[in-house]
């Protein structure tokens, strides 16, 4: 069981690593404010995160058992989008929004944190094609230990993240982002070809 928690954790962090609208309200919080405001920030964003984790996941998951051929669709389609995903980010250029509203009251960054969560597409059917997609290759018994893995990435990411960015602000560049995302950019391909091959081996059987 430690195999698929391990995964979930591995596949957790390099699904969040890559500098989206999540990671830059964090980072901007914690280049800018206070540390408990940044980690106030941090926690928020953990659990709507990890809420959307579990939405995708166990979304996805209903689905698949009313409708088990949907599990190649997704396996296939999966695959093909997360290494779109995977490829995005290798080329992308991200950057400090340093226009970002960081001095909000709490309600306000409540709000933030849900919105760039919850309300961002983007995070919602990469979150579905990725999580949904590893679902529907885990064995019944391996699916709660590799979602807890993800949670476990969530409150590890995000709070290192704030720490880190804490203590470094002012060593902070956008050419450091970069790497982040090539980094993760080909983590992400690597697992969206093992999607494929795992779709490649159900056919085959």
């Amino acid at each position: 069981m430690f195999h698929y928690l391990l995964q979930g954790f591995l596949l957790g962090l390099v699904y969040l690593a890559p500098i989206g609208m999540q990671n830059m309200y964090v980072i901007n919080t914690a280049m800018r404010t206070s540390k408990l405001r940044a980690y106030q920030v941090a926690f928020i964003t953990i659990f709507f995160d990890i809420s959307l984790a579990l939405a995708c996941f166990f979304g996805i998951g209903l689905l698949l058992e009313s409708l088990p051929i949907l599990k190649y669709f997704i396996l296939g389609a999966g695959s093909i989008a997360v290494i779109y995903i995977g490829i995005n980010l290798i080329r992308a250029t991200p950057s400090i929004n340093g226009d970002m509203d960081i001095n909000q009251t709490l309600s306000k960054v409540i709000w933030m944190c849900f919105a760039v969560t919850w309300l961002n597409p983007q995070a919602i059917i990469d979150g579905s094609l990725l999580l949904g997609g590893y679902r529907a290759s885990l064995p019944s018994i391996g699916s709660s230990f590799f979602i807890a893995g993800v949670a476990i990435a969530s409150f590890s990411w995000f709070l290192g993240l704030t720490t880190i960015i804490s203590i470094f602000k002012t060593a902070i560049n956008e050419k450091i982002l970069k790497y982040i995302n090539m980094v993760c950019g080909g983590v992400i391909v690597f697992y969206g070809l093992k999607l494929g091959y795992a779709l490649i081996t159900m056919l085959m059987k």
